[in-house]
């Protein structure tokens, strides 16, 4: 029964639509992979991922007891040559990294070649599209203050039932941050990050839903795109990474910089420019000469998001350039 008076809720405006209406929007992109996985129960001998990703991904498929191996990717953040034959095995599935979401056209070109056999990785790719007859699944919070959160998308559906999920009570340091400050709420960011390991797979709560579908989608959009630009026309002539046309992807989650300026991922720190680290775990699964080490050792994550203008741009583009003169 509608409940009709009492207090007042949070006043959050609804947009029109809402981005991947297509897909399952469940409790978190682990999970999404999940539901994915669950759709192809029976289907999977082997499931190739790559050695540069986050160890999260590992959690649904050793939930579901599915055969796994590490793939190696290489400098232009691809699969390195030599796994084709692999892939095209019977019952082989492909997972594979939509990187800090400039890697769209590379998807796509995938897409073609293996289709129903990939799955898509876009939880650094929230704007990148859904391609026809491929697997993909999104971690919104990747993008926006969201307590939980994930997306879906598969024509392979699970014959299962989902219970909604519940979300207010790892919400704590999104309101932190807006009362006390970054700092204040950061260890509770990381318990409020512990409990979704812990969830079993539900759908998205009523609460993320409704935070999600009150988001600007385009607004964002643009000023991530805007913020991308300046930093790659200041800083692209010094990035040891050779990075994709902003033309051949819909929206970056950062930009990633690559520079032997040493210190300069504690000097951003020093400065207040918080900087992600993508993922110290791969520090303890691959060799010491793979790219995937060096990736996770050398990439600095800039921050582009929605949150900031040029002159925030700016301001990190100074901080860099001062600590490269010292």
């Amino acid at each position: 029964m509608r409940e009709i008076g009492g207090y007042f809720e949070l006043e959050l405006p609804i947009k029109d639509c809402i981005m991947h209406s297509r897909c399952v929007a469940v409790n978190s992109g682990r999970h999404a992979l999940e539901y994915i996985l669950r759709g192809l129960n029976g289907q999977i001998k082997e499931i190739l991922i790559p050695d540069y990703t986050c160890d999260s991904i590992l959690q649904p498929i050793e939930t579901l007891n599915m055969p796994y191996r590490f793939y190696n990717i290489n400098e232009q953040l691809e699969i390195c040559d030599g796994f084709s034959s692999e892939i095209e095995k019977e019952g082989t599935y492909l997972v594979v990294n939509n990187y800090f979401g400039i890697k769209d056209a590379y998807v796509k070109l995938l897409s073609e070649k293996y289709g129903r056999k990939l799955i898509v990785d876009n939880s650094q790719a929230w704007y990148a599209l859904e391609i026809r007859n491929t697997k993909c699944f999104y971690s919104p919070r990747k993008f926006f203050g969201l307590p939980d959160g994930g997306m879906a998308y598969t024509d392979e559906m699970p014959q299962i039932v989902l219970n909604s999920g519940i979300s207010w009570n790892r919400a704590t340091h999104l309101l932190k941050r807006i009362d006390t400050g970054a700092n204040s709420g950061y260890g509770d960011f990381h318990n409020d990050e512990a409990t979704i390991s812990d969830e079993p797979l539900t759908l998205m709560s009523p609460l993320t839903y409704r935070l999600l579908s009150s988001i600007d989608m385009g607004s964002v959009k643009r000023k991530r795109r805007r913020n991308y630009s300046i930093l790659a026309e200041a800083l692209g002539t010094s990035n040891m990474l050779n990075l994709p046309d902003i033309d051949t992807f819909e929206c970056p989650m950062i930009y990633p910089f690559m520079t032997d300026i040493h210190g300069l991922r504690e000097y951003l720190i020093e400065n207040k420019i918080y900087v992600a680290q993508y993922w110290p775990n791969v520090l303890n699964w691959s060799d010491k000469d793979s790219v995937a080490f060096k990736y996770t050792q050398n990439i600095i994550s800039l921050p582009i998001d929605h949150r900031y203008d040029e002159n925030d741009m700016n301001y990190i583009i100074e901080i860099i350039t001062k600590k490269q003169r010292k």
